[in-house]
């Protein structure tokens, strides 16, 4: 069976991506912010998987590591199945919970959900040349219009799963709100896996946002690469630098571009103008580090019962298994 590689899931996908409303509002406060989103177009999700693979980088290697031991129990707990990853990018890690249901399973999707164009069609066509006799199509759009499609197209059974502690991007706030249109795209029964970071000492913590080899310096500044090429802007990127530090209290990294001169920068497409003054910062991402416990309490005020939890030897990492009652 042919399957096409991507469903768009909004006709005007980039035309609504291409609003920047977002930049606006967090470019003209104080302090400055830029949404995380921007860091994932293509040069940046190619970054990021070059950051997975950093000896400083723990969260990618530890969580493979517990899937590595425990997919083939999560896949006996789901049966047969809809799986549907959100934030997917290669789906390097989601290969050892397919593998473990090739095994078990003789009916199951799987539909992997990016903002990334070209790293997820390069993704779906190596699944699905590995994986043949199942269906396997990458759904292109933001977590938004993924939920609301799925919650529209409930027909089987499904586990929702979202890896890599994304969700400790989210204010508690906005993890409020995304853990509830989860529950909504879940009928009773269906399941939601979600792996987050653990709260541990901040030496570690840094040192995995700060890497020796520059990186994340890297994949950091390349966002304002992306908004020169998407909003035609003139961001000279060595006016800024990178810098992550853990902060106790929110117990969250928080990642930083700091302006070493004062200088001012436009943005055509958004006829926006912009000044920074040197030493002046733009937060363009946090990192909540959780609570394991905590977790399960919040998924359960969402209808979400936890079944089971996984972490490594020196719990650094957690998956949390739960189902929609």
């Amino acid at each position: 069976m042919v399957i096409d590689p991507l469903l768009i899931l909004d006709n005007h996908y980039q035309d609504l991506n291409n609003d920047g409303e977002d930049i606006i509002q967090g470019l003209s406060k104080t302090p400055k912010s830029l949404p995380p989103k921007y860091f994932y177009d293509d040069r940046g999700s190619q970054l990021f998987e070059q950051i997975c693979q950093l000896p400083e980088y723990y969260p990618t290697r530890t969580e493979a590591a517990i899937l590595s031991q425990y997919a083939g129990e999560i896949a006996q707990i789901i049966g047969n199945c809809e799986l549907v990853e959100l934030g997917s990018g290669s789906s390097t890690k989601t290969r050892l919970l397919l593998d473990a249901y090739q095994k078990i399973a003789d009916d199951w999707r799987y539909l992997p959900i990016d903002i990334s164009g070209g790293i997820l069609k390069t993704s779906v066509l190596e699944l699905q040349a590995k994986y043949p006799e199942f269906f396997i199509q990458g759904l292109l759009g933001t977590y938004e219009q993924a939920l609301a499609h799925l919650a529209a197209n409930s027909l089987r059974s499904r586990m929702i799963f979202f890896l890599g502690s994304s969700l400790g991007n989210f204010t508690p706030q906005e993890a409020e709100k995304f853990l509830s249109q989860i529950a909504l795209a879940l009928k009773p029964g269906d399941y939601f896996l979600l792996g987050i970071d653990l709260q541990k000492p901040k030496d570690i913590l840094e040192a995995a946002y700060n890497d020796s080899q520059g990186v994340t310096a890297a994949f950091n500044l390349n966002m304002l690469s992306h908004l020169n090429w998407r909003f035609q802007g003139n961001f000279d990127l060595n006016l800024f630098k990178h810098q992550a530090i853990y902060n106790v209290v929110d117990t969250q990294i928080e990642m930083y571009l700091h302006c070493q001169e004062s200088h001012s920068v436009t943005l055509d497409t958004l006829n926006l103008n912009v000044g920074f003054a040197a030493g002046e910062s733009i937060l363009t991402e946090i990192s909540r580090k959780f609570d394991l416990a905590n977790m399960q309490q919040q998924l359960k005020v969402q209808g979400m019962k936890t079944l089971k939890t996984w972490t490594d030897p020196q719990q650094w990492f957690g998956l949390i298994l739960c189902q929609r009652y």
